[in-house]
Parts: structure tokens; sequence; C-alpha cells
């Protein structure tokens, strides 16, 4: 039993009152502020210090619930992973035909990888339509040469602007390729120009610099037959480096050696695996990655196609798509499907993948501001009640809160406010939280899809999931953290992203 004399103890984990330190805190610094100054400062850092850790333990928390939630999902599509039956969708008279559209600049080192492999997939009928926009390099010529290009009448119809087309192509190799070369507009301008072109009413969105795996179409087109709500729906994105190619094809999944490549696998599985998974039992998703989606081409017409002046188009386009829908009362819904698989080349240097993930936050901060009617609007039900607070206050705000978060804790360190229990409390519940999460949806792949058998394999990913706060993380949030001040400049420029070949990336695997 503690005595009268020295009162009750103050847990050890708690800040350390700002008025009993107050005096040390003056010695601390070599100087006195005026009491009432220095005693409001000390309650300041206090409290934010408090408010940091109770954000991040929400945040996280959050993110355990995506995790519970997934669970049931992600068995059922397991399931669907391992139907036998999916040959017999092939011979499905009232499967839709699609058709797969390709922006490209400056893609020479992986074009020809990239169609090649869509051309090949196991669908019964699908067009591509590539859209070399204003390359610099070899991409077009090596389109030339390969596919036997002639030129074609233009077909374009719609109400959809672009830069001038300066040409378009058939293959006499492949009926089904069609290539579209325009003056250079970006990304979205070439993605508008091949809607426009598109003669299908279901359009399958592709990075020039993914591989589709080969019945991922036809797993993809199966959500679109089984329920006609379905509006768009999006697909897991996995790292291509480091893995075994055959033939434009992953033939065996491995994990990259190399650091950065290798940081972002138990990344990009926590992001799909359970975060996308889980947002399907709360409305649905406010994400379908840019690098492989299937959308109605109607509803992409009647919101005016891709915003050219965005930086984040994949998002900027869905949460477009989730208010038109929602303001015309047309029943829809946005599902992330699990199991059709495409594989990208990530980027394994310092200087292109800070850009990479600054261009991300800033395209996810500038159309979240635009869009802040969605923001607790019970109009738009689930998404303007859930799914955008979320992602104003849990995804935008994260790299800020983090950022000074860290910094005021050593401040409060330092001045005495703050005691090193509640520190290692902080760092428990912003990083050892989240490399909880991500082990858990590394352990939810090797029981479920399993798609890196090999032991060694296994035991990189646990180890890459345990090294991400040690450096790994901090980067990432001072990347995203710079998105707000070129945000607030108005930058749209994507930065120099050094594009590598699929052969290169795979290097190093065996």
């Amino acid at each position: 039993m503690q005595s009268a004399a020295t009162g009750p103890r103050t847990p050890s984990w708690r800040v350390t009152s700002c008025v009993s330190r107050t005096g040390r805190a003056s010695r601390k610094r070599g100087r006195c502020w005026r009491p009432e100054v220095e005693h409001a400062f000390l309650l300041l850092l206090e409290a934010a210090s408090v408010v940091s850790l109770v954000y991040f333990l929400a945040l996280n928390s959050f993110y355990a619930l995506l995790l519970v939630l997934s669970v049931p999902q992600i068995l059922k599509h397991w399931e669907l992973f391992k139907d036998e039956e999916l040959s017999g969708y092939l011979r499905a008279e009232r499967l839709p035909p699609i058709s797969v559209l390709v922006p490209a600049y400056n893609m020479g080192a992986s074009i020809l990888d990239s169609v090649e492999c869509l051309l090949g997939l196991d669908y019964p009928r699908h067009e591509v339509v590539v859209v070399d926009d204003g390359s610099t390099d070899d991409t077009m010529a090596k389109l030339h040469k390969v596919y036997d290009l002639y030129e074609d009448a233009p077909t374009f119809e719609g109400p959809l602007k672009t830069q001038p087309v300066l040409g378009q192509y058939r293959s006499r190799t492949h009926p089904n390729l069609r290539v579209i070369q325009k003056a250079n507009g970006g990304k979205s301008d070439a993605l508008n120009a091949a809607l426009c072109s598109a003669r299908y009413e279901l359009v399958l969105c592709v990075d020039a610099d993914t591989l589709v795996e080969k019945d991922a179409l036809l797993r993809l087109a199966r959500t679109f037959l089984i329920d006609s709500s379905v509006a768009a729906a999006g697909a897991t994105i996995r790292v291509a480096n480091g893995c075994k190619l055959e033939g434009q094809r992953v033939v065996e999944a491995r994990v990259p050696k190399t650091f950065l490549a290798g940081m972002q696998v138990p990344e990009y599985l926590r992001a799909f695996l359970f975060g996308r998974l889980g947002w399907n039992a709360l409305g649905g998703n406010l994400i379908v990655s840019g690098a492989f989606g299937l959308f109605r081409k109607a509803h992409l017409l009647a919101i005016g196609g891709y915003n050219v002046h965005s930086v984040g188009e994949d998002l900027d386009l869905v949460v477009r798509l989730h208010r038109y829908l929602r303001e015309k009362g047309i029943d829809y819904s946005v599902p992330f499907i699990p199991d059709p698989i495409a594989w990208t080349i990530v980027p394994d240097d310092p200087g292109t993948l800070g850009r990479q993930r600054e261009r991300w936050h800033r395209g996810l901060i500038v159309t979240l501001i635009k869009n802040l009617r969605l923001l607790c609007n019970p109009r738009y039900g689930k998404v303007g009640m859930i799914i955008t607070p979320f992602f104003v206050f849990g995804e935008m705000l994260a790299p800020l809160v983090e950022f000074f978060g860290i910094v005021l804790t050593l401040i409060g360190l330092y001045v005495g406010v703050v005691n090193v229990e509640f520190a290692l409390l902080f760092l428990a519940a912003c990083w050892g939280y989240g490399t909880l999460l991500t082990l858990a949806a590394v352990v939810m792949e090797e029981v479920t899809f399993r798609y890196y058998p090999r032991f060694g394999d296994f035991l990189r990913l646990v180890g890459f999931a345990l090294l991400e706060p040690l450096g790994y993380r901090q980067a990432t949030v001072v990347w995203r953290a710079r998105a707000f001040f070129k945000a607030l400049v108005g930058s749209t420029s994507w930065g120099a992203m050094r594009r590598r070949a699929f052969t290169t990336a795979a290097e190093g695997a065996r």
C-alpha cells in the first residue's frame, strides 16, 4: 500500500505532468521563459503527444477491422481461385467482350512484353488498344516492326476531347490489336483517346509496364457477368521484380533480394490483400488501381472520362464515379476481386520510388480536397459517411500526424514533458501495431493463395515486414509529407520515372 506521504504514483506510461516538469524544462534549455508562456507551451506539447498516440491507435485499429472483415471474403475468393470450372466461362455466350486500353509513353523497354501478354489472355473476345502518347523513344518503332502495323481509318467518336491524333494503325498479324499515335497529353489524355476508340462496353485499363495473368481477365469479367450492378472492379497488383518469367508470364513468384523492391512486396500484400478487400464489406472501394481495373464504358463517358489535370487519375476517376452514381440514384457496386492477378515492375531506386509515392499522395490530397462535399454527407451513403472520412483523416493526414508526432515526442523527451515509457508506447502504436498488421497479411497470403511457396521467400517476406519501421517507413512519410507542399503550389508534374524491362527486373531471383 502506498503511504500518504508519497501519494498515488503516476503510471509509468503516461505523459509526465507539464507543471511538475516546468523547472526541469527551463534548466534544460538554459534559460527561463515567462512561467505562463512556458506552462502553455508544455501543456500544448503534452496534448499534441497524446493526440498523436490516440490517432495511431485508432488508425491501426481500423486497419485491424479491415483485416477481420477481409477474412470471410478472402476465403470465399480462395474457393473461386481454385475453381476448376473456370474454363467453362470461356464458352459462356453471355460473356461480355472487352476493350483493353494501354496508355504508353516512352515504354520501349517493356511495351512488347505487355502487348504480347495481353494478346494472349484466355478470353474469347477482346481487343487491345495501345495509345502511344507522343513517345520520344522507340516505343512506336518496336510496335510497327513486331506487329506489322498498317494505317487504318480513325474511328473516334464521343464527347471526350484529346490532344491531336496523328494516326491509327492495325496489326496484320493480330486483328484484335489497334495502335493510336497522338501528340503528348499525359496518361489521362491517352486513356481518353483509347476510351473514345474502344468498341466494347467493358473497358480494362492497364499500365504498359504490367503483366496480366492468363486467366485474370476471365476472373475479373466473371464479376460483371454474375452481378449486373457492378460499375467497376479492381484486382490484385503484385510485384514482378525478382520473379521468374517465361514467355511474358510469371511462372514462379519470388521475393526480390534487393532492399527497396523487397520492402514493397509485403506493402502491396497489406494494401491489396486485406486493405481493399476489407472495404467490400463497408460500401466498396474508393480506389481501383490504374494498373489493372475494369469499368463500364458508359459510366466513364457520362462523367467526362479521365481528368487530364489530375496526377492521381485512377482515384479521381473512381471518386467522380461514386458521386455520379449516387447523385443519379443508380444501384451499383465497386468491389475488389483478389484472385485476378497482374504483375508490375516497382521502382528499386530511392529517387524514382520517392517521386512515385509523392505523386500518389499528391493525387490523393487534390482529389479529396476537390470532393469535400462527400465528407460526412449522408446523401452519399457509406461513401460519404465511412469511406471518405477515413481517407481524409486516416490516409491523407497520416504522414503529417506521424511526422509531427515523432518530432513532438522527441522534443517532449528533451524538455521532460514526455517520459521514455510514453515514447515507447507511441512507437508501438505507430510502428509496432502496423508491423503486426503487415505480418498478418503475409500469413494470410501464405495460408490462402500462397504465391510464394519457397520457405526462403516466406522468411524474406517476414524479414522485410520487420525491417519496414527501421528507415523505409520514415522515408515514405517524408515523401508523402512533401506532397502537401507540391499540392499547395499546384504542381502537376509526374517527375522522371526510370523504366525497366521485365527481364531486367526479374534478374537476381534465381
